[in-house]
């Protein structure tokens, strides 16, 4: 089966969990014998050599080193000539704008095709101006099933649609409410709404999501279907020797500082963890634009000896990061799955998940608190980090639910739901 995916990012320009499940979820659908074009907004990145030809739409080809040379035969990998990212807002939009058409600081370079009004003049405008490209290449290739990942990517998708009469499908991994709570965006809802609306079945990553999209947004529930995100083995080959038996303790947050993730709870536990014992340091991972609040607070609360802020981590680092830890904790406030527990398992780190959370879906042994009762979360940071049979008990029933959560089930799922739409 050909499929037509739009998505944000696509590895190895990504910024969260959204480009790492589209990976998996591509590299594994491929070997159910899809062939799979991947529309995402152009990185400006310089063209260099590489194993797998990409393709941009606007002339420029990208890099993607990859060792998985099969999964890319099947891939074709397309970047449309926009500057939409992951996470960008109204707010965001005008200094991406300015850094693509060269009016950036000196050191920015002017994007290729870039002008003053090449893009659009703000955030709605460019994802309107998006669809557009998406439906010109949709125009020029064959498919079968049109598959859209949130809601940057649900015009294109429509756009896809109308113009071909392919069957599309609209996949959750977050929505508005997720990412702004009460204070959601009205035209971000809108596009969210008119995508699921128009989509012939829609994707939740977890229950929780699922009962969000037919309460807040009213879709059917037969059309809406729950397919849990997964980890991979081979995302930890590399094998971190680290102690965890050292005196001082560390603990980790990482993901985006927004007020989505919780930060704010993660830094209040942290004081009261503190209080009780000094012999812990804790980690925040990650950028966003609560970050200056929160190094602000560690100050106001003096707790800079025991914090640290790494900035934004990838790759490697990542992994090192989980490595080096004894603990991690995920108080979102609200998180439609959360990948990053699951990775953080691979290391052997316990983890302590905020019960707004949909990864607690498949994992049922896991300790959990409310986000916003710190002083739960930080009688649960002590008790893991004073007792380690807490902590034995708690890695061995990660390892247990990591054996059945695997992206093969995903894309099995996933291939079904394709094959009842293309009949």
């Amino acid at each position: 089966m050909r499929i037509l995916m739009f998505g944000w990012e696509f590895p190895p320009h990504i910024s969260g969990g959204l480009g790492t499940a589209c990976y998996e979820l591509t590299r594994t659908l491929s070997r159910h014998g899809n062939t799979i074009t991947f529309v995402v907004p152009r990185a400006n990145q310089p063209a260099r050599q590489s194993p797998v030809h990409v393709v941009a739409a606007a002339g420029v080809p990208l890099p993607y080193p990859s060792s998985v040379e099969e999964f890319f035969q099947s891939l074709n990998l397309k970047t449309a000539d926009s500057i939409l990212r992951p996470y960008l807002t109204e707010e965001d939009y005008p200094l991406a704008l300015r850094a693509a058409s060269g009016d950036g600081t000196k050191n920015e370079q002017p994007s290729v095709m870039a002008s003053p009004n090449h893009y659009g003049k703000n955030l709605m405008a460019e994802v309107a101006r998006y669809s557009e490209i998406g439906e010109e290449l949709a125009l020029k290739e064959e498919f079968d099933i049109i598959h859209a990942h949130d809601w940057m990517t649900f015009l294109a998708a429509i756009r896809a649609k109308r113009a071909t009469g392919k069957p599309m499908v609209a996949h959750i991994h977050a929505a508005e409410y997720d990412r702004s709570g009460d204070s959601i965006n009205t035209g971000i809802f809108e596009i969210e709404k008119m995508g699921m609306e128009a989509a012939d079945h829609v994707i939740a990553v977890s229950h929780y999501t699922r009962n969000l999209i037919l309460s807040q947004y009213g879709i059917r529930p037969e059309k809406v279907s729950v397919v849990h995100n997964a980890v991979s083995r081979h995302q930890a080959t590399r094998v971190y020797h680290i102690p965890h038996d050292r005196k001082k303790k560390t603990v980790l947050f990482l993901g985006r500082i927004t007020s989505q993730k919780g930060p704010d709870y993660f830094i209040e536990a942290a004081a009261r963890v503190l209080e009780k014992t000094p012999d812990v340091m804790f980690v925040m991972a990650g950028s966003g634009d609560m970050l200056p609040r929160m190094i602000e607070r560690v100050g106001t609360l003096r707790l800079g000896t025991h914090f640290h802020f790494t900035g934004f981590l990838q790759g490697h680092d990542v992994e090192r990061m989980y490595a080096m830890s004894d603990l991690y904790v995920m108080p979102s406030v609200s998180e439609p799955f959360g990948l990053s527990p699951l990775e953080a398992m691979i290391y052997d780190v316990p983890v302590i998940l905020s019960k707004q959370a949909g990864v607690t879906e498949i994992m049922p042994h896991a300790l959990t608190v409310d986000f916003w009762n710190v002083d739960d979360i930080a009688n649960k940071i002590l008790a893991v980090l004073k007792y380690p049979a807490l902590s034995r008990e708690l890695l061995r029933n990660g390892r247990k639910a990591l054996r059945s959560i695997r992206w093969e089930v995903a894309a099995e799922r996933i291939q079904l739901i394709y094959n009842k739409l293309a009949v």
